[in-house]
């Protein structure tokens, strides 16, 4: 294998390409040796590219807290000490030195007597269709207590091969949503909350072999307002937090995946809206706030 072949797969593939999570029932996703061999690593190699992934996210963690502002917000929060809080999403949140690794990192250092459980169910290149099909199985049959949604990235996306159509169109993508809502809704007391999808950086990510589509903005903002209308807490509705225009420090080399300062700035911004009990939405209207 060549030297820069096997940095992609330490530095891309094992960040984002969590096998063991797409497919739980099968009994060799268990060994991490096995996937780092599925991968073409040793079992030394991905543990240790794992474990700096999972350092990267508690010191982005103790950034968040070093903030006196936020920790005055952090006593606001809504989260109990023993809840169960789940995520579904696709590889901007199926990232272990992602937005809801430091949210974990951030709740469990700063929570006295801290007794949560989480849930990650999120996986690369799902769109709504999938994360609806598993809804049940994956998250509702464990009863969480909140549940994170943060998808539209992958359903916006125009597959190369048909760049005339985005790979779940706009009508089909509400009608997903609104069943999850609607779903989640009848499972789950708490609101949902709704993390939004952030403009892509086109230039850079004309550059990676490893996108199978494109991604456009003006495709993005409309799977955007969809998840903008939705009840519950709606994080960030114009996705602005990566800047406007989007700023390239908050992204990997990629375009389209946050780096670690992106993935701050969405921490940020969830807990800036979960500690006012009164931007919970009705039906959010766009606004910057």
């Amino acid at each position: 294998m060549k030297e820069e072949e096997k940095e992609a797969l330490l530095t891309y593939f094992v960040q984002f390409l969590n096998i063991e999570k797409r497919y739980p029932l099968l009994p060799g996703t268990k060994d991490s040796a096995n996937v780092a061999a599925f991968i073409g690593l040793d079992g030394d190699e991905f543990t240790q590219a794992r474990e700096k992934f999972a350092w990267q996210a508690k010191q982005a963690a103790l950034e968040v807290l070093k903030d006196d502002d936020f920790q005055d917000l952090l006593d606001k929060l809504p989260f109990k000490k023993d809840d169960k809080i789940a995520v579904i999403g696709d590889s901007v949140t199926d990232d272990p030195q992602g937005w809801f690794s430091i949210l974990k990192n951030v709740l469990e250092i700063y929570t006295e007597g801290a007794d949560f459980q989480w849930l990650d169910v999120s996986h690369q290149g799902e769109t709504s269709t999938e994360a609806l099909i598993k809804l049940d199985r994956d998250v509702l049959s464990k009863e969480p207590d909140w549940v994170f949604v943060a998808l539209g990235n992958e359903d916006a996306m125009r597959p190369n091969v048909a760049v005339n159509r985005n790979l779940v169109s706009l009508a089909e993508f509400w009608e997903n949503i609104s069943s999850i809502e609607s779903a989640i809704s009848q499972v789950v007391e708490n609101p949902i909350i709704w993390i939004t999808p952030t403009p892509p950086m086109n230039e850079l990510m004309d550059k990676m072999p490893v996108f199978s589509g494109v991604l456009q903005e003006e495709d993005l903002a409309q799977y955007r307002e969809v998840i903008a209308g939705k009840t519950g807490y709606v994080v960030d509705p114009m996705g602005s937090r990566m800047g406007n225009p989007a700023e390239a420090w908050n992204y990997l080399g990629d375009g389209f995946h946050h780096s670690t300062v992106g993935h701050i700035a969405t921490v940020k911004e969830i807990i800036k809206l979960l500690s006012s009990a009164s931007k919970v939405s009705e039906g959010a209207e766009l606004s910057d706030e």
